[in-house]
């Protein structure tokens, strides 16, 4: 039971670090933290598609590696 949840773990941690290297920057350098608040006020469309399967990817998998985590410290005592 150990061995799956570590397994599933390392899945987790791999799609984690795949999906957060494959997203692109959400601000091009100081313009875009200049200008980044006024595109969260009035809207600016999170793009549809690959960033947000990405995005689905990521939070998916941060899930599993936390749930796995938290199940792994439970059998270690």
């Amino acid at each position: 039971m150990r061995i799956a949840f570590m397994i599933i773990q390392v899945i987790a941690s791999l799609v984690l670090i795949v999906s957060i290297l494959l997203q692109s920057g959400k601000s091009a350098g100081l313009s875009g933290s200049i200008a980044g608040g006024a595109e969260q006020l009035w809207g600016k469309q999170k793009g549809r598609g690959y960033e947000d399967l990405l995005s689905r990817v990521t939070t998916i998998g941060a899930a599993a590696f936390i749930i796995c985590s938290l199940i792994l410290v439970y059998l270690q005592q």
